[in-house]
């Protein structure tokens, strides 16, 4: 089968089209296509929701386009194709709140012909709303224009299964298969969650964040820090120059473990990102050294802080597989933290962790959800057509 998958959730535009067989061992990455909106959000220290909208409405088709055309999907009819007076009213429906994504879909979605696509797969949620809703209607157009199955994807699923995938040089890309019970850190800057799977699409959310999410407190303390956005890299960058460097903690900057010592597996860092505040409040001359060093123990006061949950979750059951997920487990430092805690204490769990590119939001992840829902699920897969495609909503805060 062939899916294409949207992903529009927060400030990545992305497509990717994969090609598989139901039950095999990979898949083949037709294309996989990112444009990032950092460079637009950079001068708001963060997403700014509605320009995330903005751009994934200029960006969705050029992006489509570039798609198509890597997998060789990328035909042009010898006439642009008249659009039924049926099928214009409903594509209007669908893009009532993007007209610009209309006026873009409808210049050049005739002019090219259908290309051999089993579903579309999309993330529906969790996200910024205003941004997951653009990808919704732009699938919802695609289903209604091409007379194409929809497969809702969960975003944090996504993370979830992109894990089990290793890319190879060329366009295959191997699947392992999960061992349960699985549990998986999800850790974004939305998220921060543990999640026991016991079965495929069989998930229980057992520790989540009570306030700011991981990826959130490295941005907010880079921004205290005076450091440019995304926080996560330079904080990252900076801490790894201070282990490099051969230095230890003063002990001068020492930040807490929030809720290390609670009995569950939930987190918490907005405390984290207050210390930080108050630490640097009290430090005449922020030097860049000083900051190094603060970068430092703010990554190792939070790695330790989510490898301490997640070895209390292992603890209580006993995974066959750990799998980490979401932008922040491209941090090199809680990679190796987690690989090196786990081959020591659990070495019958094998921890999984997607490579960087996956790490981050992408299209490719959304399709394997997608390919896994089709050879498992069924029920997942709204035919085109169908009455329930109308009724489908971006869900800002669908749950796993």
């Amino acid at each position: 089968m062939k899916i294409l998958a949207i992903e529009t959730s927060c400030d990545e535009t992305a497509i990717s089209i994969i090609e598989a067989k139901r039950g095999g061992k990979t898949l083949t990455v037709l294309s996989n296509v990112v444009v990032s909106q950092i460079a637009v959000h950079k001068p708001y220290g963060g997403v700014f929701p509605m320009l995330a909208k903005r751009e994934h409405a200029k960006n969705l088709v050029p992006v489509l386009e570039t798609a198509l055309r890597e997998s060789e999907s990328f035909l042009l009819r010898s006439k642009k194709l008249e659009l039924p007076p049926a099928v214009e009213k409903e594509l209007r429906s669908i893009f009532e709140r993007e007209p610009e994504l209309f006026e873009a879909f409808q210049e050049f979605l005739p002019t090219i012909k259908t290309p051999k696509i089993d579903a579309i797969a999309f993330t529906r949620g969790p996200g910024l709303p205003p941004a997951l809703w653009v990808g919704v209607n732009f699938a919802r157009a695609l289903s209604t224009f091409w007379k194409i199955p929809l497969i809702p994807v969960n975003h944090m699923e996504g993370h979830m299964l992109s894990s089990l995938l290793k890319r190879s040089g060329n366009q295959k890309t191997e699947i392992t298969e999960p061992a349960f019970p699985v549990v998986a850190l999800l850790i974004s800057g939305g998220h921060t969650e543990i999640v026991l799977s016991t079965g495929l699409f069989k998930y229980k959310n057992i520790g989540s964040t009570r306030d700011d999410a991981v990826g959130e407190a490295f941005d907010k303390a880079a921004r205290i820090l005076g450091l440019p956005y995304p926080g996560g890299p330079e904080i990252s960058a900076r801490a790894e120059r201070f282990r490099k460097q051969g230095k230890h903690s003063s002990g001068l900057y020492t930040l807490p473990r929030p809720m290390i010592r609670s009995n569950d597996f939930d987190f918490s860092f907005s405390g984290i990102k207050t210390a930080v505040l108050y630490m640097v409040q009290k430090i005449p001359d922020l030097t860049e050294e000083i900051r190094d060093e603060i970068c430092y123990e703010f990554e190792e006061a939070v790695t330790e802080t989510l490898l301490s949950k997640t070895m209390r979750a292992a603890e209580k059951y006993v995974p066959r597989m750990v799998l980490l997920g979401g932008g922040v487990a491209s941090n090199s430092h809680i990679q190796k933290a987690f690989k090196d805690a786990f081959l020591k204490n659990f070495p019958d769990a094998e921890v999984r962790i997607p490579e960087n590119e996956l790490s981050t939001d992408n299209a490719l992840m959304i399709a394997f959800a997608g390919y896994m829902r089709c050879a498992h699920d069924e029920k997942s897969i709204i035919p085109a057509g169908s009455k329930k495609i109308k009724d489908i909503k971006a869900d800002g805060n669908w749950g796993l």
